[in-house]
C-alpha cells in the first residue's frame, strides 16, 4: 500500500476586516477571507473552478495603505493588512461598474445582479437612450446550447474554460478590440464549424446566462422556466466508468438541464457531451415506461 505524503500544515496570517480580527490560511484570497467572515462581497467574474480573471472589478475592496481598490477575487491575503468591504470609495465603484455593465448588457438572467443594483443605488438610465449596447441576436446554429452574447459581459470565464485550465479545445477566443471586443470562434465560424467539442464546460461557468442549454433557452421564451419548480438530484454518469457526478435538474418530471458539482474531485465542474447533454435516453425510457 503506498503512503500518502503529507502536506505541510497552512500557515494562518493575521489581519483586519472592517476593524475586526480575522485568521486566513496565506494562501487564500480576501474574497476568501470576506466569505469566512460572512461578509457578503458582490462578484461576476470569479468562479470557484478557474484562475481569477480581475475583469468584473464588482469585488474591490479598499485596503490600508493602497493607491487603488483591490480586486478581492485575486488579492492575497497578508500578515497585518487592514481591509474595508464598505467604504464610500469601494460602493461607488461598485455601483459605477454595475451601471456600466447594465447599460450596456443584458443582466435579465445574471442571478443577484437586480439585487446589487438596487443595494448600491445604480442608476444605468442615467446614461441616456443613446447609450451603447451590445443588442446582437441570439445564436441558435445547434441543438445543444445558445450563444446569447447581448447577456456577456466578457467575463472570459468561457474562454479559460474552453482553454488551457480546463478542456484545452480552444474553440473560443476574445476577437476585436475596445468597445468591438466578443468571444468568438475562430473567424466567426458557426459553431457546428469550429472546435467545439460540446462538452458544455463554458456553459457551466458562464455567470450571465449568455451560454444556456437550448431546452433552458427555448423555456425561457415560451415563459415556461421555473427554477423555483425544479429539483435537483446528483447522481452518476452511466456513460463509462471514470465516475462524473452529474446533478440533474428537474422541472415537470423532465431533465430540463445538467451541471456538475464544483467539489467534486472527479469532474471538478466539469463533464463531457455525453455527460451533460446525453439524458434523452433518461427521458425516451421513462416515456416509453409511462
Amino acid at each position: 500500500m503506498t503512503a500518502i505524503p503529507l502536506r505541510p500544515p497552512r500557515r494562518l496570517v493575521d489581519l483586519t476586516l472592517d476593524g475586526e480580527p480575522v485568521r486566513a490560511p496565506e494562501d487564500s484570497t480576501l474574497l476568501d477571507a470576506c466569505r469566512a467572515a460572512g461578509k457578503d462581497i458582490p462578484t461576476l467574474c470569479q468562479g470557484d473552478t478557474l484562475t481569477p480573471k480581475n475583469a468584473c472589478r464588482v469585488c474591490v475592496v479598499e485596503v490600508a495603505g493602497a493607491r487603488t481598490l483591490a480586486p478581492a477575487c485575486s488579492r492575497r491575503v497578508e500578515q497585518g493588512m487592514e481591509v474595508r468591504t464598505d467604504t464610500e470609495r469601494a460602493r461607488h465603484s461598485r455601483k459605477v461598474v454595475l451601471e456600466l455593465l447594465a447599460s450596456s448588457t443584458d443582466l435579465s438572467t445574471t442571478p443577484r445582479a437586480a439585487e446589487w443594483i438596487e443595494e448600491y443605488g445604480a442608476e444605468p438610465d442615467r446614461f441616456g437612450a443613446d447609450a451603447a449596447r451590445v443588442d446582437e441576436e441570439p445564436k441558435v446554429d445547434n441543438d445543444l446550447y445558445v450563444r446569447d452574447y447581448d447577456k456577456c459581459i466578457l467575463c472570459y470565464k468561457c474562454v479559460d474554460a474552453c482553454g488551457d485550465q480546463w478542456q484545452n479545445t480552444f474553440a473560443i477566443a476574445v476577437a476585436g478590440r475596445g468597445s468591438d471586443a466578443r468571444i468568438s470562434t475562430e473567424h466567426d465560424a458557426p459553431l457546428t464549424d469550429s472546435a467545439c467539442v460540446y462538452c458544455g464546460n463554458c456553459i457551466e461557468v458562464c455567470p450571465t446566462g449568455a451560454l444556456s442549454f437550448k431546452t433552458e433557452f427555448d423555456m425561457r421564451a415560451a415563459g415556461a422556466w421555473d427554477e423555483s419548480a425544479q429539483t435537483e438530484t446528483t447522481t452518476v454518469c452511466a456513460y463509462c466508468g471514470v465516475g462524473c457526478n452529474l446533478t440533474l435538474h428537474v422541472q415537470d418530471n423532465e431533465i430540463v438541464k445538467v451541471t456538475s458539482p464544483h467539489d467534486n474531485p472527479v469532474t471538478h465542474g466539469n463533464l463531457c457531451i455525453k455527460g451533460r447533454f446525453g439524458y434523452q435516453h433518461v427521458q425516451n425510457h421513462a416515456q416509453n415506461r409511462d
